[in-house]
């Protein structure tokens, strides 16, 4: 069996792992990665579907373990290459995916599987368990083959009093040890976290204390797919008879359908339309909403800049009720920073027990190696610092060092007798998609962008005599994004007419302009230490 992760390894999203075996394929998960500041004008990042476009027809099937979008995220973007792909996945997850294929103009072919059940599909033989997670559903998958049986967790932790009651089939993991786990998957988020995670209902006094003292309106933030958390939030406000709004397009679709699935518990007259929230006592409500990552465009990073139809005022609560993923650092503080100069008091992970984390630490993670004794491990989800750390913990609980494959995506892993071996590498670039569109921005254009931001833009106009090949008058420059010094830019034509005078072959076309353009790059870095992006305009005199 061939295992490649096309995303997940040495990043916090983008999960994509293909299963290849009998000249058929089956994909777990197909998520996106979220951009940072380095990706200017990026909506989501994807995961690199060449591997598979000249197999599609191979694919048997794609299995989503849980809702989240690093998980689901890529879905629609797959299925635009193929269309009928079967979709494998539990009753809620399902239910998220098919309202965002909605929005994609897509109709999916779904198989709904839950806990406990065994499928076939091609040569693959599946067994789906139940793990813990901050979304309900969420699943674990055996994949058997002749080949051998991989074990892939999906992401878990192993809350012993989970708000839904469904706890990590831990039974199950020991029984399919007993059986022989020849590749173990594992989720390595927090394997560089020390003991284990604490319970979710461990969060129920800080939320209850906010819902209980907020002097004004509470405005919770939290992933639009954080059904538990939500749930708690509600029957703290019901308590204390808050009235309760959703905001936020993802938050009312994801909220709406949960509710309608009996996964979210509304007690009757708690929620309201937000545009009652006006003619209410501030002492009586709450507003959920997203943006607790700091994204620019969310209701709450909204709502801070004074650009959305809540206004915040002083004595507002908002509490912060998610984790801080890597790489939104400066965004969530910057928020923080932004909600109290408004007045807000903020309460986040930093100052209260608000959040826990949806993944295993160090010391579930050697639970499961234990129960699992698997002969190789692929961690899986996360940086290279938490796959290092999952893969340590497999070597100390007595994997085979060599064993213990800490690869990068694009990878290739080979399991045969018993044995998992790196054996290539696939290309699993980035994919950009801005405005839906995937591959609207390539690695080139970014860069662009970002030396926009940072040095600005130069164009030149040059009128040149296209028999003789030097200028007509001295080039005009026009700098847009700076503001250079008087006598700055007097070199910058010396450059123009040395250029032309080196160039052996046409000199007004558009070879000409490449060249001038890379002289004063070369030029404006060395002398003023600027990099702008030029564009070089030639006129025919």
């Amino acid at each position: 069996m061939r295992i490649v992760a096309l995303g997940g390894l040495e990043e916090i999203g983008r999960n994509m792992t293909v299963f290849e075996f009998g000249g058929k394929l089956l994909i777990v998960d197909c998520g996106v990665l979220f951009p940072e500041e380095h990706h200017p004008g990026v909506d989501l990042i994807l995961p690199d579907f060449s591997y598979l476009r000249d197999r599609l027809d191979d694919i048997v099937g794609l299995v989503l373990t849980h809702g989240h979008e690093d998980h689901i995220g890529a879905v629609p973007y797959l299925l635009r290459e193929r269309a009928d792909i079967p979709i494998i996945s539990a009753k809620l997850t399902l239910a998220f995916i098919k309202t965002k294929l909605q929005e994609h103009r897509i109709t999916a072919k779904t198989v709904q599987v839950k806990e406990g059940d065994r499928k076939k599909f091609g040569p693959f033989d599946l067994e789906f368990l139940a793990v813990n997670h901050s979304i309900p559903d969420g699943l674990a998958v055996a994949i058997r083959t002749s080949a051998g049986l991989v074990l892939a967790t999906g992401d878990f932790k192993m809350d012993q009093f989970p708000l839904d009651g469904r706890i990590t089939d831990l039974a199950g993991f020991a029984r399919l040890g007993e059986e022989g786990v020849d590749l173990f998957l594992p989720d390595s988020t927090n394997a560089d976290v020390p003991g284990f995670q604490i319970s979710e209902q461990d969060l129920a006094p800080a939320i209850d204390e906010v819902m209980r003292t907020a002097p004004r309106r509470i405005i919770v933030s939290s992933f639009a797919s954080h059904i538990h958390r939500i749930q708690q939030v509600i029957d703290a406000a019901h308590l204390y008879g808050r009235k309760v709004a959703f905001v936020g397009r993802s938050m009312v679709r994801n909220m709406k359908t949960a509710r309608e699935l009996g996964y979210l518990n509304i007690p009757r007259g708690t929620l309201v339309d937000f545009k009652e929230l006006d003619k209410m006592d501030p002492k009586k409500a709450v507003i959920i909403c997203t943006g607790s990552q700091g994204e620019p465009m969310a209701a709450l990073a909204r709502m801070a800049s004074q650009d959305h139809m809540i206004d915040l005022t002083q004595g507002d609560t908002v509490l912060l009720a998610s984790s801080l993923i890597p790489g939104n650092e400066t965004s969530i503080y910057r928020l923080i920073n932004d909600l109290t100069k408004l007045g807000a008091n903020v309460v986040h992970k930093g100052n209260a027990k608000v959040h826990v984390s949806g993944h295993a630490s160090a010391g579930e993670l050697v639970y499961c190696y234990n129960l699992v004794r698997p002969r190789n491990v692929m961690p899986v989800h996360g940086e290279h610092r938490h796959l290092k750390a999952n893969a340590e913990l497999a070597i100390r609980t007595g994997v085979d060092p060599k064993k213990a494959l800490v690869v990068e995506d694009g990878t290739t892993i080979d399991l045969k007798d018993g044995v998992a071996r790196v054996t290539g590498k696939v290309t699993a670039d980035y994919v950009y998609v801005e405005n839906m569109v995937a591959g609207a921005a390539t690695e080139e254009s970014l860069q662009d962008r970002i030396r926009l931001a940072e040095d600005g833009a130069l164009t030149v106009l040059a009128i040149v005599n296209p028999d003789t090949g030097k200028l007509e008058e001295d080039p005009e420059f026009f700098p847009v994004g700076w503001a250079p010094k008087d006598g700055e830019l007097d070199k910058a034509t010396d450059i123009v007419e040395k250029t032309l005078a080196q160039l052996k072959g046409e000199k007004t076309g558009p070879d000409a302009e490449r060249a001038i353009a890379e002289g004063l790059v070369r030029w404006s870095d060395r002398s003023l230490r600027r990099k702008p992006v030029v564009t070089v305009i030639i006129v025919d005199a």
